[in-house]
């Protein structure tokens, strides 16, 4: 692993759509590929409408990419999220590198540049200690928009599924991100770029696609 303009840079393995472990991030990212089937691009974000999106709106956060910029930078659009109780403060219109600060940065950014860069789905786990020492997972799906047309290879939004879950049961959020000296403990790094659509053999005709499930 080495330093590429004072971010990490590692590496990510190739995976497909089961290497999502929550149900509810699976329906996420299977609405996100039945659009992204249609031409094998990132769809719209105001064609997103997932089923019971207001169920998962506290874990989701929207950004918008300022691909002007090198790296480009994202701001963050969504408040009194999961990740603001995490972080322990609210990042609303803030650049996302600036309000995760410069000792988790070289961490976090590269996942969402390696969003960015594939136009794909990127799916990550890591370890955090809570305040108390309690392990816990924190599984992020990213996933990438476009405008469409004849921009339909650049990323203009990303909505990230950010989820919490620890094998010990309970555990403290508040200031998960910012509560402890050690750093996060990546287990899981993968951009979702095979198996992106799947066929049932002998029923599906040509040309239709079905989600992954």
């Amino acid at each position: 692993m080495c330093i590429e303009n004072g971010l990490l840079a590692v590496e990510f393995e190739s995976a497909n759509p089961s290497v999502v472990k929550s149900i509810k991030q699976r329906d996420l990212l299977n609405t996100w590929l039945r659009l992204y089937a249609r031409e094998q691009l990132p769809p719209r974000i105001e064609e997103y409408q997932p089923e019971r999106l207001a169920e998962e709106l506290s874990d989701l956060v929207y950004y918008i990419v300022d691909s002007a910029q090198a790296p480009p930078r994202l701001t963050i659009q969504s408040d009194g999220t999961r990740m603001a109780t995490a972080y322990g403060n609210t990042g609303k219109g803030r650049y996302l590198d600036e309000y995760v600060g410069p000792r988790l940065a070289p961490i976090v950014m590269p996942v969402y540049h390696q969003c960015l860069k594939r136009a794909l789905p990127v799916y990550t786990i890591a370890k955090f200690d809570d305040i108390y020492g309690r392990i816990v997972d924190y599984e992020r799906l990213l996933l990438p928009f476009s405008e469409g047309g004849q921009n339909a290879g650049q990323i203009t939004h990303v909505i990230a599924s950010l989820k919490t879950i620890s094998e010990d049961g309970g555990f403290e959020i508040k200031n998960l991100m910012r509560g402890n000296d050690s750093l996060p403990t990546p287990k899981l790094r993968a951009v979702i770029d095979r198996d992106l659509f799947h066929r049932a053999p002998g029923r599906i005709p040509a040309g239709d696609v079905i989600e992954f499930s």
